[in-house]
């Protein structure tokens, strides 16, 4: 019986990884996929795995392990650095006897392990893309992430400010604009009215924060929000004696890319739920307040719909070209 082995950080797991085990899987009897840990990984090692992990479910005849890298060392030099790579794997590895790879060090790792080594499309002329190229420019390389992935990459973006700033609207056509969804403001499916209880907040705030999470693994690219939990915060502090603890608690579990903070110098529209009308300079100025003190992210916009929504499509651009 002929057990292979690939390896690597999957960081993230992408096409052409998947390529390459699929290649492997089909000329052994049994394939060890073995995903290394080292302390600077930039990506969680249980979310890694767990992607490995869902996406060769399927295939009974390959076992996915994850090993800690226990000789770290970036200042190796690379004849030294596979020296150490081969005996570990011949000692955690015994029943192995050929690997697979699309990387140059692999020529030396067999040389130190005596292990056959098969290649696989080094120049990745077949999926051409690699990890780093993914976590530099996801938007870019968006299509050689596997779908379980692909929320980890997800830009999140949040339309916020007081009332009747165009955040619905630019959320929907913004939304359009880019081939993806967006998150409406659930409080307006709950409500009726202005006679909130805590428990009433309470149920908003999970709400909201289980439609980010549940929109984020539909998104491409980009999800837009048209409130967060902070705004919940702020309402609560107007209309309860204080503010529910487990506000703040579900405000962790979603974190925004960048803010988008709309300025009031547009018409107020009344309807049956908006009543701080007002306190517009007054509402704006917490909303601020509220990003400033977290030191979070936000472009302040101003303006008339148009360049409004123009100059959103200009922060989105930025944050998908990210590297």
């Amino acid at each position: 019986m002929t057990t292979g082995l690939v390896f690597g950080k999957f960081m993230p797991v992408h096409l052409g990884h998947l390529a390459l085990i699929d290649f492997a899987r089909h000329q052994c009897d049994q394939l060890i996929v073995s995903m290394t840990i080292s302390p600077d990984d930039v990506i969680l090692p249980e979310l890694r795995l767990r992607w490995l992990t869902e996406l060769l479910a399927p295939h009974p005849t390959i076992e996915v392990v994850a090993e800690t890298n226990e000789f770290h060392d970036p200042t190796l030099a690379l004849w030294e650095a596979t020296r150490l790579w081969a005996a570990f794997i011949k000692r955690r590895f015994p029943t192995v006897s050929v690997f697979f790879s699309s990387e140059d060090y692999a020529v030396l790792l067999a040389h130190h392990s005596g292990l056959r080594y098969v290649a696989f499309d080094p120049p990745r002329q077949r999926v051409p893309v690699s990890a780093t190229l993914i976590r530099q420019q996801p938007a870019m390389y968006w299509n050689f992430i596997p779908e379980p992935v692909r929320p980890y990459f997800v830009k999140k973006i949040c339309l916020y400010g007081p009332e009747s700033v165009g955040k619905t609207t630019l959320a929907r056509q913004l939304a359009t604009d880019y081939q993806t969804i967006f998150v409406p403001e659930v409080a307006r499916t709950m409500i009726t009215g202005n006679n909130f209880s805590e428990e009433d907040f309470i149920r908003i705030g999970h709400a909201q924060t289980e439609a980010v999470q549940q929109a984020t693994q539909q998104a491409n690219r980009v999800l837009f929000c048209d409130t967060d939990v902070i705004t919940t915060q702020i309402y609560a502090s107007i209309y309860l004696p204080k503010i529910p603890p487990v506000l703040y608690e579900l405000e962790h579990q979603v974190s925004y890319d960048t803010y988008v903070l709309l300025d009031i110098n547009v018409l107020w529209v009344a309807d049956s739920l908006r009543d701080q009308g007002h306190r517009r300079p007054e509402m704006l100025a917490r909303f601020r307040h509220e990003l400033d003190r977290r030191n979070l992210p936000y472009h302040f916009i101003s303006g008339p719909y148009s360049d409004r929504l123009n100059t959103i499509r200009q922060v989105t651009d930025r944050q998908l070209s990210v590297i």
